[in-house]
């Protein structure tokens, strides 16, 4: 087993504002209408880049997509609504296919207009290969332990249980990682991430080996992948408007109906993994 760590310092998310946005896109969706397949909000602009393909809206098994069609590799790509229940469980099920992989992507977030909880699970495979083209993940958030670990005083020791747990599994090996905060003096977060890696059933011992050999260049390549997804953290921190009430409510009915930025890569923490 190998295990990689990297502690950085990120500006802190003010988790009022949060809270607070969370619940108002709840709420514009939750009071969202379908009308011919758009799906409008209550002002009765249309969500842009959404439409509904089968099913009632915000009703469990409605299929969401951009249009009815198909993407490049000739595969369907959707978001299905598995549970709308805004005060209690909100849950997606994504279904993609990229470069010859199958993905399986759910979300689910317990009561999402104040945060609490943020499941994700992701299965992959390519329907043309064997096992070694399969992989599956978890990633856990609780939002609630999180909040907890920055409200401590500064003596105190890092939080005993990480409110950030992901998992990877794949035939070969396999791997964890985990996020711990902690409030530093100058109200900014101290993040630790730790990465082990260990291998799979015969190969652990072949694992360790080569995770010996290439302990420097994957330690290197894992502390530049923290860092660049730090970057983004403040970048986005940067552009998050400071607005409340109804002025960040309408923000975000503007943000929605919008065509987003695009975006070239993956953010590097994700991609690096």
């Amino acid at each position: 087993m190998a295990r990689f760590e990297h502690t950085v310092t990120v500006a802190a998310l003010d988790r009022h504002w949060f809270e607070e946005a969370a619940g108002h896109v709840v709420d514009l969706f939750d009071a969202s209408r379908e009308r011919d397949g758009a799906i409008l909000l209550p002002d009765g602009r249309p969500i842009h880049g959404l439409r509904l393909l089968k099913g009632r809206h915000l009703e469990s098994g409605a299929r969401y997509g951009e249009i009815p069609g198909t993407d490049r590799d000739g595969a369907p790509e959707a978001t299905v609504l598995r549970e709308w229940r805004p005060s209690r469980t909100v849950e997606l099920e994504s279904l993609v296919a990229e470069e010859g992989m199958s993905m399986r992507v759910g979300v689910r977030v317990r009561e999402p207009r104040t945060p609490r909880e943020l499941e994700v699970s992701l299965d992959g495979h390519n329907p043309q290969g064997g096992s070694l083209y399969r992989f599956s993940g978890r990633a856990k958030v609780d939002l609630r332990a999180w909040w907890a670990a920055l409200d401590q005083p500064l003596s105190a020791p890092p939080a005993a249980r990480a409110p950030v747990v992901g998992r990877a599994v794949h035939r070969l090996a396999e791997a964890r990682l985990t996020v711990t905060p902690r409030p530093a003096e100058d109200g900014s977060w101290q993040v630790s991430v730790v990465l082990t890696v260990r291998g799979r059933w015969l190969l652990r011992p072949v694992a360790g080996v080569a995770l010996a050999f290439a302990r420097r260049p994957v330690d290197r390549g894992f502390r530049e992948a923290v860092d660049s997804s730090v970057e983004g953290w403040a970048e986005m921190l940067a552009e998050a408007v400071p607005l409340r009430g109804e002025a960040l409510r309408a923000e975000i009915a503007d943000a929605l109906t919008e065509p987003p930025e695009p975006v070239e890569e993956p953010a590097p923490l994700l991609k690096a993994l």
